[in-house]
């Protein structure tokens, strides 16, 4: 028989409010289960790497109810990190009701009391910590030309995070800049993309029920939307960075945020 666990992020950015994630806290314990709470799994993931290693060991399959999947696989890929079995339920546009559901009857948990543990990062994360999804990513340097504090590392054509927790908390420009949209900020308060929605899925369309030239047409005006929706983030990116760049040179630079 298959071993499962469940491994809630008590997310340390706030990405959901602290009610849901009290309730979350309270459900997920309601259940016969070996049941870990994370302080932070974006610190977890640089500072406990040991855990990691022991939970993918131990369980055949781990439900974590935390963020975006696609920012959760990333962070675990960046750090040289493997999760097999792994399956996320994102508490960013899952409700409680819609996880215990799922919870109750697509992994089949039953009412109990859980075995729980809980696990710190040892770690202090600043609210801003770019993750690179690296199927996505051309390895084109934009990033690293555009950053200014040493985040990125880029030789021989091959793009790395070195520095994660030097970047600076509101100057998401390097993210924006991106042509795959390959970088994202897991620890963002807003929703989308850059906080590792998957990319493109407003664009897809049903092809095989359209006529070729309505396709063509369509296709053009969607490639127009995306050039001018582009044209306006490069902007955005650019004014982020001229503030970063200004608040560097200041002599009293405010604080981060979070720290």
């Amino acid at each position: 028989m298959s071993k499962s666990c469940i491994l809630f992020c008590n997310c340390g950015a706030g990405v959901i409010s602290s009610e849901k994630s009290n309730q979350i806290k309270k459900m997920v314990g309601s259940f016969d289960a070996d049941l870990y709470q994370l302080d932070d799994f974006c610190g977890i993931v640089m500072n406990r790497k040991d855990f990691i290693r022991v939970i993918d060991q131990k369980y055949d399959r781990k439900i974590m109810v935390a963020c975006y999947p696609r920012a959760i696989k990333s962070l675990l890929a960046q750090n040289d990190l493997e999760f097999s079995g792994l399956e996320v339920l994102n508490f960013r546009e899952l409700s409680v009701t819609e996880i215990e559901s799922k919870l109750r009857n697509d992994f089949l948990f039953t009412e109990g009391k859980s075995s729980e543990t809980t696990i710190e990062s040892g770690l202090d994360v600043p609210a801003w910590y770019p993750v690179i999804d690296q199927p996505l990513c051309i390895d084109c340097g934009k990033c690293f030309k555009f950053c200014l504090f040493g985040v990125y590392t880029f030789g021989n054509k091959q793009l790395k995070v070195v520095n994660p927790l030097a970047c600076k908390n509101n100057c998401p420009a390097c993210g924006r800049n991106c042509p795959t949209s390959a970088i994202i900020f897991p620890r963002l308060k807003e929703t989308g993309v850059l906080a590792g929605a998957e990319p493109g899925a407003e664009h897809r369309v049903k092809e095989f029920a359209m006529d070729s030239s309505l396709i063509s047409t369509l296709n053009q005006r969607s490639a127009l939307r995306r050039n001018i929706f582009r044209a306006g983030l490069v902007e955005q990116a650019e004014a982020e960075r001229q503030k970063a760049l200004e608040e560097l040179a200041s002599p009293k630079s405010p604080p981060r945020e979070g720290t």
